[in-house]
């Protein structure tokens, strides 16, 4: 077997080592290991988690060797979990694999401690009234859960917990943490011990910008009564005056001074978010608050004394053109700064756990450095319960997704590795259709006993039973009147509830993407029910 560090080598870039330990720590259960269930924890699997669980309760039949890799023919009349759970082993004998030979409907009903036991949740194909029993079972056991499903050519994803947090979000873009504009006294003393006006033009084209940027920040705000840059003109005056200060075309520096210079205009302080955050009322820690709340605690303390209205400063900075001795001084002057937040921070940290009756060394001094680094890039994402959607949805939403018929703007909406930005319009109507329809074929099911188009000889009887279902499940939402497309609820109907290989790997990988995210704490998962429309090779995350 190889090493951690070399076997998985890829992924400890991106995540470091402390979310792959995360990773190896956590047990997972899948219910159902179709195609869909098969291809999450196959991506898992091999990311290294540390133990698994397949909970399926029917036999390897023939036609599951034409959508599941995970199962041969000598598997056919087998236990499905046993089969998938062995051939899962095989790809990586340092996660532990068990199975269970059991519908998880059944399991849901009979043992709902079962799900304690574990990490985190997925739930592959499940219909609407498991969903909500299940639901309630794992928010009340504080267990991550996350719902998975394709269908024909549709799909979708649904993550469900009280609340996550993130200290680590790695947004693909934010600003340098460089306080161009609100300087710290051993910052604004290094760049007063340099003369911009310089002779030597070796020097003068080495001058670090953020050096240039800071004089030049304080300059104009002697002559514009404190203020800084704010409107265009200004900006565009504050850049004219950086090209005056040239002595020739070739320097890199002053460039990147122009470039950079939105920096500067950058608003002093803390964001929206991160006060949306410290006001938050799970910020008024107890004994029984999380790790991060704690830090919160501590951070709204920072920014309001030793801060003075700024998070600890991150202590990084950015390549740029400067002569080597002058940029070690400065990176040293942000280092320096950085450490002086942290010592500050640790000892808050540590005052409010001994205040609220906690070992005051309870939280690593890692994880409050880390807190520290990260301190502007915080997120909370809280998930409604999958009942609470499904009984009273935000109905201005969903009116509106439904009677947008003109929203495609064209091209795919794809879940990238980071935080996930509210998506480009594609087609809501479509997306919101397929929703509905896939909560509708659940009702058919109860009624009729199997799902629409299931039966060859009986889809056109199949077709306006499932319209009608449809019709009552938006009656029963308040959105009286409202038509789905014909050929949407025909296409639902072929499909037959058939789980197509192509589909479910597309469903699973997203699925095991948010389980990595959710585990690791790092990155943003997503919130809302991601919709997969592989009719139209489109999908769309929709916020019900």
């Amino acid at each position: 077997m190889a090493e951690p560090k070399v076997k998985y080598d890829r992924q400890l870039r991106i995540w470091g080592e402390q979310g792959q330990a995360a990773l190896e720590k956590s047990s997972i259960c899948l219910l159902n290991c179709g195609p869909t269930g098969s291809e999450t924890l196959k991506n898992l699997v091999l990311g290294g988690i540390g133990s698994i669980t397949v909970v399926d309760g029917s036999k390897v039949e023939v036609g599951d060797l034409g959508n599941n890799f995970l199962v041969d023919e000598s598997s056919v009349g087998q236990s499905k979990a046993k089969c998938v759970s062995s051939f899962l082993q095989e790809l990586n004998d340092s996660v532990k694999a068990k199975f269970v030979e059991e519908y998880p409907e059944a399991l849901i009903e009979t043992n709902p401690s079962f799900f304690s036991q574990f990490t985190l949740v997925i739930a592959t194909q499940l219909v609407e009234s498991s969903m909500i029993k299940l639901d309630r079972i794992c928010r009340e056991a504080n267990v991550i859960l996350i719902f998975a499903r394709s269908y024909g050519l549709t799909g979708f994803v649904r993550i469900s917990l009280k609340e996550h947090t993130v200290i680590e979000s790695k947004p693909e873009h934010f600003l340098d943490d460089l306080r161009l504009n609100n300087p710290w006294l051993e910052l604004k003393s290094f760049a007063d011990s340099i003369d911009l006006t310089v002779q030597d033009p070796v020097a003068h084209k080495h001058i670090p910008y953020v050096v240039i940027l800071v004089k030049m920040a304080d300059e104009w705000a002697k002559s514009h009564g404190g203020k800084l840059p704010s409107t265009r003109e200004q900006k565009k005056e504050f850049k004219d005056l950086l090209k005056a200060r040239m002595v020739s075309q070739d320097e890199d520096n002053y460039k990147e001074a122009i470039e950079a210079s939105f920096k500067v205009f950058a608003p002093r302080g803390i964001s929206l978010d991160l006060q949306r955050i410290l006001n938050d009322s799970s910020s008024e820690v107890d004994s029984n608050s999380s790790d991060f709340w704690v830090l919160v605690a501590a951070l709204k303390e920072f920014i309001a004394n030793e801060g003075g209205g700024e998070a600890p400063l991150e202590g990084s900075i950015p390549d740029m053109t400067s002569s080597t001795e002058q940029y070690i001084n400065l990176q040293n002057i942000y280092l320096a700064k950085a450490e002086a937040d942290f010592l500050v921070m640790e000892q808050l940290v540590r005052s409010i756990l001994k205040k609220i009756g906690r070992d005051s060394n309870s939280i690593p001094k890692a994880t409050i450095r880390s807190f520290c680094k990260n301190a502007r890039k915080l997120r909370v994402c809280r998930y409604r319960s999958i009942e609470d959607e499904f009984n009273s949805p935000n109905l201005p939403e969903l009116q509106k997704y439904l009677t947008d018929e003109d929203s495609s703007s064209g091209g795919a909406t794809f879940v990238g590795r980071g935080a996930m930005a509210p998506p480009k319009p594609l087609n809501f109507h479509i997306a919101v259709g397929i929703y509905i329809l896939l909560r509708a074929v659940d009702r058919f099911a109860a009624n009729y006993n199997s799902f629409p188009g299931q039966f060859d000889s009986a889809t056109d009887e199949d077709i306006p039973r499932l319209k009608s279902a449809a019709i009552s499940l938006l009656s029963d939402l308040g959105c009286n009147g409202t038509a789905l497309a014909e050929d949407l609820i025909n296409e639902m109907c072929r499909f037959g509830a058939a789980e197509l290989h192509a589909v479910a790997a597309l469903v699973g990988g997203i699925a095991s993407q948010e389980v990595i995210k959710l585990i690791t704490r790092q990155f943003v998962p997503m919130s809302g029910t991601y919709i997969f429309n592989g009719i139209d090779h489109k999908s769309q995350l929709l916020s019900l």
